[in-house]
């Protein structure tokens, strides 16, 4: 199964650099696991005047990218799971056969609420609200995080 992190807006800076890290690192241990790839995908921001424009412009682009790809939508009001729950729904996912899973940050007014609706999962890193910026690199250090719980290497400790 392959791994796609697609997220509205463009990395800048360290966080970038650390996040390419964390996917180059999850795409080199995962390949032996059944994801043959773990890759990066960006979208610009809508220039749409409304919010709610502004998400079905993102959300139309990001399902035209990912075509029929299953969903984990990253949002703040979504379920709070642990590090080796998040391994474990992968790693489900794999073996139920999907063929892509992408794993979805949308832009600063979030995901437009069909979008949402029709993922297979809708996750939260916390109550908490995060930059984008940050949570694409949380967002690459869990993806790194659950190959390595799946591979049984000791990267995670409980």
């Amino acid at each position: 199964m392959r791994l796609v992190l697609a997220c509205v807006g463009r990395a800048r800076g360290p966080e970038r650099d650390l996040a390419a890290r964390y996917i180059e690192r999850a795409g080199a241990a995962a390949r032996g696991l059944g994801f043959p790839s773990v890759t990066v995908r960006e979208f610009d921001e809508s220039r749409a005047r409304r919010a709610e424009d502004r998400k079905a412009e993102e959300a139309k682009a990001i399902r035209a990218a990912i075509g029929t790809a299953d969903v984990i939508a990253l949002d703040e009001g979504g379920e709070n799971v642990s590090s080796r729950e998040f391994a474990r729904r992968l790693g489900l996912k794999r073996d139920q056969g999907a063929a892509t899973l992408a794993i979805v940050i949308g832009g600063p007014d979030g995901l437009a609420p069909e979008f949402r609706a029709g993922a297979a999962m809708v996750l939260s890193f916390g109550a908490m609200t995060f930059p984008h910026q940050l949570v694409r690199l949380l967002a690459a250090e869990q993806i790194y995080r659950a190959v390595t719980i799946l591979a049984g290497h000791p990267y995670h400790r409980d």
